[in-house]
């Protein structure tokens, strides 16, 4: 990793949006080059998918959701994307993102679940533009952590088709839910009060709290809508997805296998890292005034 991460160091703005809205966009996060080839990526993995779902293949790994038989306008998720394409380890450790996840959560970091979402259009016949998958990240996170909840973790969105329309199956959310221990869902699928879709373009990325209620929508433009999500936590919580990795380390720098989940330590080095465990901490010691680097 070379100083040029620097340039993109969460700024004092980005900070407070986080903390006040829990949610923030980046422009142009990813080059064209890189959209290009994460949807070419995505294209594959999820023809691939359709096609053995479509023929009744019921040995699938990782689909989030699986009916007997998906229909082409039905939204597909998968997790763990790298057992099914390499290409996505680009963005692990994209220069302008991670320093705002670290900037976020410290050094002490890892990616602990990977999602390819693709959201096509919905049938001309169908109108209906309620919004009913409001959530919260992490499962039982939610109903085990006292109140008020802590952090733990951040997701970020990638973005490889336009949803600048409010039309576009775009992702909501509800701004400053982050903070609260309750929300109200309407049950008529209106918008919840301070909810709010999120505007973006293809190559940027929307960077959220985990706490944060949230919830895709309906897609009822003409392009098939395409996200990678990837969330990142503190070394010590278990992965969402399984984390098949390990085909991925001897290609990977010291910091990138950080982030894929090594600990040369063992379990003790999660929760007590030694330096050789947290690689992203020495170089921040070396290349940033330690005033700045987070604890």
């Amino acid at each position: 990793m070379d100083r040029s991460y620097l340039e993109h160091r969460l700024t004092e703005d980005e900070r407070v949006a986080f903390e006040r809205d829990g949610f923030f966009v980046v422009q142009d996060a990813m080059s064209p080059d890189t959209v290009d080839r994460m949807t070419q990526a995505v294209d594959r993995v999820d023809g691939l998918f359709r096609a053995r779902i479509a023929a009744g293949d019921q040995t699938l790994q990782d689909v989030i959701v699986r009916p007997e038989r998906m229909a082409p306008h039905d939204r597909f998720e998968l997790l763990n994307v790298f057992r099914h394409d390499e290409a996505f380890l680009e963005l692990v450790d994209l220069p302008t993102i991670l320093p705002k996840v670290w900037g976020i959560l410290g050094w002490n970091i890892k990616l602990y679940v990977t999602q390819m979402v693709t959201t096509p259009q919905v049938p001309a016949e169908d109108t209906r533009k309620t919004i009913d998958g409001w959530h919260r990240d992490s499962g039982r996170l939610n109903v085990e952590l006292e109140t008020p909840q802590p952090r733990v973790s951040i997701k970020v969105g990638f973005f490889l088709t336009d949803a600048v329309t409010d039309e576009a199956g775009n992702f909501h959310v509800i701004r400053g839910s982050h903070l609260k221990d309750k929300v109200v869902i309407p049950e008529d699928g209106s918008l919840p009060e301070d909810a709010i879709p999120v505007r973006i373009e293809a190559g940027s990325a929307v960077i959220f709290d985990r706490r944060i209620w949230h919830s895709s929508s309906r897609n009822f433009s003409e392009l098939t809508r395409k996200v990678m999500f990837y969330g990142y936590s503190y070394r010590w919580l278990q992965p969402r997805d399984d984390m098949t990795v390990e085909h991925l380390m001897d290609q990977s720098d010291p910091i990138r296998r950080q982030l894929l989940g090594a600990s040369p330590s063992g379990g003790f080095g999660y929760t007590s890292p030694r330096d050789q465990d947290v690689p992203l901490k020495i170089w921040l010691e070396e290349n940033v005034d330690q005033e700045a680097v987070p604890a």
